[in-house]
């Protein structure tokens, strides 16, 4: 039925764990099963049973109702197996019943803003499971669902009808069963006949002339007055059925006799529309109906786009075939010799696959080693069980740089070789990275989860993270050499479709090479003054408790939990009166955003103190989590990962360094903490200067900013002079500051309403500045229309180094989904290319340093900066080189200019 209006009391709620039918009703018919699926009314049902607010993605796409539609559907294709599936939906507009009724359904609530962009992502899930859907204009989804079911009665089929609709009850037969929802999406009542006269009094056939007599709230087709569902029954047992009842109304006594002499009118037509045509011209014919499995790259990109992890896997069982790419040998099938390993892996000239059990991190080890020069065979080395000339034939090899070896997370595996005293060397390939580079917008790069998606195959991981499930002792060997034959089925998948997308120059040249700087640098680590930490954290908590009595003196000293979201929207808005912030199903808003909005229109003791308590504690947080960081070493060592940033950019993790303030007062204070270590002499630290505004010139090619930049002028008043008229040095700093907003924010797709909003500005008044811009440079305009216009037709952005960004949402009909695709693609190539830039900068200034056999050494990289460790003596070969390398990394239309500073720690190498 139209989704229009069903409310939470029609559909029911259910919390996560209810999601999934567990009702099985499993055919013996030997002509097959079909499963019908009244699409909107299961919709709706699975939109009520989840909470909207804990269901959407990082960009705020709401994704309830698919999640707990698609579950369900999944755990109905499993329990039944179908030979034949469809999905009936309801299509915008009206119908012959409401040309017939206009007030038919009329009194049903308008449709949740957040259920209407779920319809289309709902048929897009079932085009990945290969699910047919059907709809037609002027026809309900129970005509469907009503004309599908008697062709496969009469087909011999046992059909499945899910639906949420009591109309349907009609459709029932010894054939034909209802799943009805009596709970959300996941308590199905099974109604056949005996179970329809059971609960109703009459047999399924005479369930519409029940409805006609007692009415249908939800469809507004009022019933007899004074007639329930007992009454209604009781006359049709009596009467033979409706028609016998109103042939006979004269007769049936009482005041429910009465009212249904008044209403022979209503009830004739409530019996008309609640009839469903079973005998309509359908453009699917039955036999395309049969379900032939999903597919699994469509499965893949529907739970990367929408952030499905754990449904991912109840829906890959569903493939044709099970399987992405060719079919590669599960670990039972690779044979995996023991006995001997080492002397034959010393042997290997390679290419090999190499797998290492262990784990990186403060307690690095390793346990075993497989090598794979195919995919169906392996050797595996415990590594408990070598003697010391095995020990040493296999660090030798593993250290011989004459071996090309493929690995997977290959930097996690040289800090477990690390622990034990072996160097890993001849890495060309790994196929983390090359899983990254063919799909960086997809969730999880672990072996496990790339194996699924392109080999088919199930891989168990360990209760850690990091490591997988082995049975140590005598199988530990085994199982190496099982994911070692994996991975070298993976990099025979990988490795030509990352040919394919033009990126196999950037994968071999500067990511996998980049693997082993990242690894020297988290080794290496930062030195911290832990004594500069926990004074900086005594200051913030004192900064956190000194706003949070003021917080209480502004309420007369009422001491409120600060932290509680309830307790705020009590003082903000009940108690102080202040103007409502965004709705929310708990309320009001209090996230930080909304209250700094609030303290701007409405300001108040109370609020500003509450703000400075969130940030003193934000801050406080930071400094804990950096102190709880410092290893027995007195150093730092975050991890960096190439495969977390879509855009191609470097991601720091525990801790994150990119997490501290860059241009606050308290985040310098923070830098002062990290210094040069014992041994070495100062920190210099080299930055690109506005980097994303050069690659934005040389790709617009803009003849305004090239001259800017050309000219070595500050480029923000130079715009600022353009777009005010007025000279470079009449640029107010108000002026700067709005262009230099304006200027970083087209990149990324800022619209006029967000420039409003950064700036304080009226949005008639932002657009116009943003107009001004644009009648002086049209190139970059032209620009950024035309790079969402190639990415469309092309599929995929690219950066001037070749970093593809596939972005099939550049073509969705889900216009939500549609237009943050095109902020990606947007931002995609200037973020794309300055990661690249710095990436190469890297390379370039290992290869020196080694070249030169220098001891400094690079121990960090946050966002365009580097910072090196320089050893005694060396401070002017390392300024030189990080000029020349950072230099030479890029060949653009605008000149590179490299700020480098040098300090005791990390805030006074600033610049």
């Amino acid at each position: 039925m139209s989704p229009s209006g069903r409310s939470a009391r029609d559909a029911g709620t259910a919390s996560l764990s209810d999601i999934g039918p567990r009702l099985a009703v499993v055919s013996d018919s030997t002509k097959g099963t079909l499963l019908l699926v009244d699409g909107l009314s299961m919709a709706f049902r699975a939109f009520f049973g989840l909470p909207v607010e804990n269901f959407a993605t990082s960009t705020g796409v709401p994704t309830n109702a698919v999640y707990g539609f698609t579950t369900m559907l999944a755990t109905l294709l499993k329990d039944n197996a179908p030979t034949h599936v469809a999905v009936a939906f309801d299509l915008p507009g009206g119908t012959f019943r409401t040309e017939r009724l206009p007030s038919y359904k009329g009194t049903r609530d308008a449709t949740p803003p957040e259920f209407e962009p779920q319809v289309p992502l709902i048929r897009e899930m079932l085009d990945a499971l290969g699910v047919v859907a059907v709809d037609r204009a002027g026809y309900e989804a129970d005509d469907l669902l009503a004309t599908y079911a008697r062709r496969g009665r009469e087909a011999g089929m046992e059909v499945l009808v899910v639906s949420g609709d009591r109309d349907t009850i009609q459709l029932v037969t010894e054939t034909v069963t209802l799943l009805y929802p009596r709970k959300g999406v996941s308590d199905l009542v099974r109604f056949t006949p005996d179970a329809v006269e059971e609960k109703y009094g009459v047999r399924p056939q005479q369930y519409p002339d029940l409805a006609a007599l007692v009415g249908e709230t939800s469809d507004n087709l009022p019933g007899v007055p004074k007639v329930g569902p007992k009454t209604a029954a009781k006359w049709i047992a009596a009467y033979g059925g409706l028609e016998g009842i109103l042939e006979s109304a004269d007769d049936v006594p009482g005041v429910a006799g009465a009212n249904l002499r008044e209403h022979v009118d209503q009830v004739r037509l409530n019996r008309e529309l609640n009839h469903l045509l079973d005998d309509m011209d359908v453009e699917v014919p039955l036999e395309a109906l049969e379900y032939r499995g999903a597919d699994a790259a469509a499965i893949h990109q529907m739970c990367d786009s929408l952030q499905f992890r754990t449904l991912r896997d109840r829906l890959l069982p569903f493939v044709a075939g099970g399987a992405e790419a060719a079919p590669a040998p599960t670990t039972e099938e690779v044979v995996v010799t023991t006995d001997g390993a080492v002397a034959a892996i010393a042997a290997l000239p390679g290419p090999v696959a190499v797998h290492v059990d262990g784990r990186a991190g403060a307690d690095a080890d390793a346990w075993a080693i497989g090598v794979a020069a195919s995919s169906a065979s392996a050797w595996g080395v415990d590594l408990s069980a070598l003697d010391p000339a095995e020990e040493r034939d296999l660090g030798a090899w593993l250290a011989d740089a004459s071996v090309p070896k493929v690995l997977h997370a290959s930097k996690d595996a040289w800090h477990a070789l690390q622990a034990r005293g072996w160097d890993l060397e001849g890495v060309v390939g790994d196929t983390q990275i090359a899983a990254f580079l063919v799909n960086p917008d997809q969730r999880g790069f672990e072996l496990e989860q790339i194996v699924q998606r392109h080999l088919g195959v199930t891989v168990d991981a360990g209760a850690a993270g990091d490591e997988l499930d082995l049975g140590l002792g005598g199988g530990a060997g085994r199982t190496a050499g099982e994911r070692a034959a994996l991975v070298r089925a993976l990099a025979d998948v990988l490795d030509p479709m990352v040919e394919e997308r033009g990126m196999g120059d950037l994968y071999r040249d500067l990511e996998v090479p980049l693997v082993a700087v990242l690894a020297r640098m988290e080794h290496a680590g930062m030195a911290v003054d832990a004594a500069t930490l926990a004074g900086l954290q005594d200051e913030a908590r004192g900064r956190q408790d000194r706003a949070a009595e003021e917080a209480y003196a502004a309420l007369d000293g009422d001491r409120v939990n600060l932290a509680s979201p309830k307790q705020l929207q009590e003082v903000l808005f009940d108690r102080l009166g202040m103007p409502k912030t965004k709705k929310i199903k708990t309320g009001y808003s209090t996230d930080a955003s909304s209250l700094a909005e609030l303290n701007e229109k409405a300001p108040h003791p109370f609020l500003s103190a509450l703000l400075a308590h969130r940030d003193a504690a934000k801050l406080a947080q930071i400094i804990e989590t950096l102190a709880q960081a410092v290893r027995a070493d007195g150093r730092i060592h975050t991890t960096f990962s190439q495969t977390v940033a879509a855009t191609g950019r470097l991601s720091s993790k525990d801790p994150n360094l990119q997490n501290i303030p860059i241009r606050t007062p308290e985040g310098h204070r923070i830098r002062e903490a990290f210094v040069v270590g014992a041994g070495f002499e100062t920190l210099v630290t080299a930055d690109y200067s506005q980097i994303e505004m050069r690659i934005m010139a040389h790709l617009s090619g803009d003849q305004g900013l090239i001259e800017a930049f050309a000219a070595g002028e500050d480029l923000h008043r130079f715009v600022g002079s353009r777009v005010f008229h007025v000279a470079p040095e009449d640029v107010s700093p108000e002026m700067r500051a709005q262009v230099k907003a304006m200027s970083y924010g087209l990149a990324y797709g800022l619209s006029s309403f967000g420039l409003a909003r950064q700036l304080s500005l009226p949005v008639g008044a932002a657009q116009a500045l943003m107009d001004d811009y644009f009648a002086r440079f049209g190139a970059v305009r032209d620009y950024l229309r035309g790079v969402v216009e190639r990415a469309r037709d092309d599929g995929y952005t690219e950066t001037i180094f070749g970093r593809r960004r596939y972005i099939p949402d550049l073509t969705s009909t889900n216009r939500q989904r549609r237009e943050i695709a095109e902020r990606m693609a947007l931002n995609a190539p200037i973020q794309g290319s300055a990661a690249d830039l710095i990436k190469r900068a890297m390379l370039g200034v290992e290869r020196r340093l080694r070249d030169e056999r220098l001891a400094s050494r690079q121990v960090l990289q946050v966002h365009d900066e580097l910072v090196v460790e320089t050893a005694p003596g060396e401070r002017d070969a390392v300024e030189a080189i990080l000029r020349d390398e950072m230099h030479a990394a890029g060949d653009l239309s605008v000149p590179l200019e490299v700020n480098v500073g040098v300090g005791g720690d990390w805030r006074t190498a600033g610049h």
